[in-house]
């Protein structure tokens, strides 16, 4: 079994993989963002990057933010959001909480309210529904501030929300308008 240093390592090659960059291994997303596991494992071990299938298991169960998926019955497998190739993930649009949250780091502050959240290289924007969440997040890269969205008033406004299979919520831009730093 992977030790906790190389359980990260694999996480981080896999989300490079299944979201950014399939090409790295010779892997084709289907338009869902889904590959075969043996596909997946033989491409890794191809490119010098092997994995069993207890690990591959290992990683996606221990994956603190439960980043990879698999399908009913484990024979495939994909990021469950974070994507920067084209896939669609199949999610309804689902009715958000009232309220949810964006973490980010102090510095890029000034342009998130001047422009508002932008999806940048991602297909959309990532919102979380508890602040400790969005702490953590905007953690990674300096001082963290919180961001309120007000989820329900953009819902009414028109704009579709999803929800993904890790819990994390999906959208579109959000307009700085709808943005409110939280001071708790």
């Amino acid at each position: 079994m992977l030790d906790e240093k190389r359980t990260v390592k694999a996480s981080k090659f896999l989300s490079l993989v299944l979201r950014h960059q399939p090409e790295a291994v010779g892997l084709t997303l289907d338009e869902g963002g889904w590959v075969d596991v043996d596909v997946l494992l033989a491409a890794c071990a191809a490119r010098g990057r092997p994995l069993t299938r207890a690990e591959l298991d290992h990683v996606v169960a221990t994956n603190n933010k439960r980043r990879f998926a698999y399908s009913e019955g484990g024979r495939r497998i994909r990021a469950s959001q974070g994507h920067t190739v084209q896939v669609d993930l199949g999610l309804a649009p689902a009715v958000p909480p009232d309220v949810l949250f964006h973490g980010t780091a102090s510095a890029t502050l000034p342009l998130i309210l001047r422009d508002g959240l932008l999806p940048m290289a991602r297909q959309d924007v990532h919102l979380s529904a508890d602040r400790e969440t969005a702490v953590r997040v905007g953690a990674r890269h300096g001082r963290p501030v919180v961001l309120a969205v007000d989820a329900a008033g953009l819902a009414a406004a028109g704009q579709v929300f999803r929800v993904s299979a890790n819990g994390v919520w999906l959208t579109g831009p959000v307009p700085p308008e709808w943005l409110r730093v939280r001071q708790d």
